[in-house]
């Protein structure tokens, strides 16, 4: 029996026809603005902060914007594009996950320590956002490999600020600068964790096209 598309039916029930819905259109419009208008915030502020965990978020919204637009050039097109377009954002994970690791090992050995307001505040921000973004995308959770890549960032990120919050209050805690470095690191393990995932279903999509 068919279904009648509302906000609670999943991607299977639109069937072919929801990677060009205008709710999914409209989705990944917001998030990224959003996300746009948070790397700048937060580039700012973890330049300010000496932060690790906030320029690597900041790095972080900078890629997710950049795979929204990517999404949404490749809406309505075949879907051999559309899981070309994931494998994109799969490396583009991948990569961010190693930027970060690179970038608290350059911190551990100057020994800088962070600012922890700054982190706690602008952290409890990005949760509002990345929170409202995962949100708004959580209909789309099980599509192809290229709506599933945008809920993974989405659900990564909203993960990500509780983190650096928890990071900041270690930081005021300790007076040092190992809680925002561990915070670093599990970001840069949830990148390449995700990252390997939309790789992965992206070849097994590839794979399966017609040659």
């Amino acid at each position: 029996m068919s279904c009648e598309c509302h906000d609670h039916c999943t991607i299977e029930s639109r069937g072919r026809d929801s990677v060009t819905h205008p709710a999914w259109r409209r989705a990944l419009w917001i998030a990224l603005v959003l996300n746009l208008a948070m790397f700048v915030v937060e580039l700012a502020a973890g330049l300010q902060a000496d932060s690790v965990s906030l320029l690597a978020d900041a790095v972080d919204f900078a890629g997710d914007a950049a795979n929204y637009g990517l999404s949404l050039a490749v809406l309505g097109m075949a879907v051999v594009w559309r899981s070309r377009a994931a494998l994109v954002k799969g490396l583009s994970m991948t990569a961010y996950g190693l930027f970060v690791i690179g970038k608290a090992a350059w911190v551990l050995h100057s020994g800088t320590v962070p600012e922890p307001l700054t982190m706690g505040v602008v952290g409890a921000i990005a949760l509002v956002v990345n929170t409202g973004v995962a949100v708004l995308l959580y209909t789309f959770r099980t599509g192809d490999a290229n709506m599933r890549s945008v809920w993974l960032c989405s659900r990564n990120d909203a993960l990500s600020n509780l983190a650096v919050m928890l990071a900041a209050l270690g930081v005021f805690g300790t007076g040092s600068a190992w809680p925002d470095l561990v915070v670093a690191g599990v970001m840069a393990t949830l990148a390449l964790s995700a990252g390997v995932t939309v790789v992965r279903e992206a070849r097994r999509e590839l794979a399966a096209v017609p040659a």
